[in-house]
């Protein structure tokens, strides 16, 4: 795994902590702590392969999907930044391919 993956993954989840703390909507609170657990699962430990990489993000990509507003700017900010660490970690994928 290159280290800009490695990087991406860990900001991903880190945006995906902080909304944690947030003020947020329950329901999209619900999506955001699966989309957490998953990218933490991936932030830590051993990367798998590509592909299962791939399906796993795309899981977190569904996620945020359905988080909608969450009714508190911080966390948009953060639901924003971690949209955007995604489709970067995607296109590094799509890059190696």
């Amino acid at each position: 795994m290159s280290d800009d993956v490695a990087r991406l993954l860990t900001a991903l989840h880190d945006h995906l902590a902080q909304t944690a703390t947030r003020p947020v909507r329950e329901d999209a609170s619900r999506w955001l702590g699966e989309a957490q657990a998953v990218a933490g699962d991936l932030a830590v430990g051993e990367t798998p392969a590509d592909a299962v990489l791939r399906t796993r993000l795309g899981h977190v990509e569904h996620l945020l999907s359905n988080v909608g507003e969450t009714e508190d700017s911080v966390a948009d900010n953060h639901v924003a930044a971690a949209n955007a660490a995604l489709a970067e970690i995607l296109k590094t994928l799509d890059e190696r391919e």
